[in-house]
């Protein structure tokens, strides 16, 4: 299937580009080990067969892997909490032919899962790695299965985000942790990252249960999935549970796993440095309480500390601007520590310019990763010129891939964008966490976020775009509106275009007209649910030199390492699903040696 043009990719990197931070691995490699023994000189900590770095979905995953494969393990965490992003996330996992969807009855081949994941990434992932992910990802979810008290339950209808590809299923492979009960953690449960978006109180609400949420007001079957969420919280509450879903049932069930595998979680214990010996990383420098010190590590060391989308000095020097700490939604301690030490060590590092990006709102305190409120019918997404230049409804990866390469040739014409709604879209419509014709916060405004006007040319003036254009734009969007045919950008002519719409609408229920006063707009910017770069690996996840030589001793999973996903994004939960899986692979490899 040819790439319609709002989904066309950034050009693919060189290998000067993949193999960004070269030279640094090569001063490493002659200067740096002199540093590393410096930094080793604290008091030791301990010594393990296997420290990790990082109590996030990757971490977590392979020191539970590591300690059933009868190793002692160390987890090392920078935060006060763990679960890093992973706790803050709705936990999606695309695994493809795992047991859950399999015995859902989703019709998933070996063959089906290759070819379609080949025609998503491409050629720059190894094929190897392809299919360490694909052979692995089945088996680590039962691995975890009987391992921990996480059980989970497939996306019924979450469709892979390219599903005409060859191998796409319009029905989706995703899945999600079914319902925990906190008190399984005792007292480390306050010690729970917390989530993103916290659940209603009274409420226990799953990710596929969000796209009926939006609906409450307009559908029959969102109003009665509203009612089972609020039935789901009631039961909880009367058995004495904390019951906890998405992102807080991973971590969860994950560290619940490592207690009763007695896998210590130092929390509050940010690594400094790789340790060397005679090439080989043979430990972790950390600071322990505000102590620095050495943890031997026997066998080896597995870096799953997420990415560096918190770390200004990093995307400047690697990713495009205008580029925003203050726009990812990415756990604030994810500043690049893991990467920085494994490319001290003479690690290369690939994919540093890219994300997991996602048209995000810059609200006050914290930004807002948009997934419906783009997607429902009744709205559209303009440039500084004022006119439309993307499908709104595409997965959230390529719209903002679209807005970096428009923004390219003109800077400032495509960041910010504009989410252009109106006011029969928010009579119908939950937003964020706004309830259908409830008013936005003051603090919205006020911070430039969002506008509002009673015509179309008030709110091209507040948007600053030209008037003419603006009106233009509304008028050509609204006549194919009504025709259900978007020509220009081919909005609803997939599966997954009509996950997040309104099944009343016809007959697109991804596209209704823009009419009715006043009129809203949000600034749109490039956001992230974490960067996607990081050391690359092989397909045991072992971490790999510029030459492609193995450094001995470190592996990396998840955010730390570049994304077996290349630039692309296979389906919900394409960044946990391989984190897990390769942090399991990692464990393994070291177990098996």
């Amino acid at each position: 299937m040819s790439a319609s043009p709002d989904r066309a990719r950034p050009a693919l990197p060189s290998r000067r580009t993949v193999l960004a931070g070269t030279g640094a691995g090569v001063l490493a490699a002659t200067v740096l080990p002199g540093a590393v023994a410096r930094a080793a000189d604290g008091d030791p900590l301990g010594e393990y067969d296997v420290v990790v770095v990082g109590s996030g979905a990757s971490g977590m995953t392979a020191a539970l892997t590591a300690a059933k494969r009868g190793l002692s393990v160390l987890v090392v965490e920078k935060a006060p909490t763990f679960g890093g992003s992973a706790a803050r996330s709705g936990a999606g996992i695309w695994l493809p032919n795992n047991s859950v969807i399999l015995g859902a009855g989703v019709p998933d081949t070996p063959a089906k899962a290759a070819t379609y994941l080949s025609a998503v990434v491409g050629p720059e992932v190894p094929v190897d790695r392809q299919q360490a992910f694909l052979a692995n990802g089945p088996r680590m979810l039962d691995f975890v299965m009987a391992n921990s008290p996480l059980r989970f339950r497939f996306m019924d209808g979450y469709s892979d985000y390219y599903p005409d590809l060859p191998g796409g299923l319009p029905n989706g492979r995703s899945i999600e942790p079914d319902q925990i009960d906190g008190n399984v953690l005792g007292a480390e449960l306050a010690r729970l990252n917390p989530a993103y978006m916290p659940v209603p109180a009274g409420m226990v609400v799953f990710s596929q249960d969000y796209r009926w949420l939006n609906l409450a007001a307009v559908s029959a079957k969102g109003l009665a999935v509203s009612a089972e969420c609020l039935a789901r919280g009631t039961k909880a509450a009367l058995r004495g549970e904390k019951p906890l879903t998405m992102g807080q049932a991973l971590a969860a069930g994950l560290r619940a796993g490592l207690q009763r595998a007695g896998v210590p979680v130092w929390l509050n214990s940010p690594l400094v440095d790789l340790v060397q010996d005679g090439g080989a990383v043979t430990g972790v420098v950390v600071e322990k309480d505000g102590v620095r010190g050495t943890v031997r590590a026997r066998k080896g060391v597995i870096i799953g500390s997420g990415g560096f989308e918190h770390n200004a000095q990093m995307r400047a020097q690697y990713q495009q601007q205008p580029i925003g700490t203050e726009w990812s939604v990415g756990a604030k301690e994810n500043t690049g520590d893991g990467i920085r030490a494994g490319q001290r060590a003479g690690a290369a590092l690939g994919l540093m310019e890219d994300a997991w990006w996602g048209p995000s709102i810059p609200l006050p305190g914290e930004p807002y990763f948009c997934l419906a409120e783009r997607t429902l019918p009744g709205g559209l997404i303009v440039n500084g010129n004022g006119t439309r230049f993307v499908n709104e409804a595409a997965p959230y990866s390529d719209v903002v891939h679209v807005m970096y390469e428009k923004d390219r040739g003109a800077v400032g014409s495509h960041i910010p964008a504009w989410l252009i709604v109106d006011q029969n879209y928010r009579n119908k419509y939950l937003f964020k966490d706004i309830l259908p014709t409830f008013v936005f916060p003051d603090s919205w405004y006020q911070s430039g976020a969002a506008k509002k006007a009673w015509t179309w040319d008030a709110l091209a003036h507040q948007i600053g775009v030209p008037s003419g254009a603006l009106r233009s734009t509304l008028n050509r969007f609204n006549a194919q509106a009504w025709s259900g045919n978007d020509a220009d950008f081919h909005r609803g002519d997939t599966a997954y275009d009509h996950y997040y719409t309104d099944p009343n609408v016809q007959p697109n229920s991804c596209l209704a007209p823009i009419w009715a006063p006043p009129f809203h707009a949000f600034k749109i910017v490039p956001g992230d649910l974490g960067t996607k770069g990081g050391i690359v690996t092989d397909a045991r996840a072992r971490a790999l030199r510029a030459d492609g030589s193995v450094i001995r001793g470190l592996w990396a999973a998840g955010n730390a390492s570049a994304a077996v996903m290349g630039h692309s994004y296979a389906g919900a939960g394409s960044t946990i699903g391989p984190a897990m899986t390769f942090g399991y692979v990692a464990a393994n490899d070291i177990a098996d040696a």
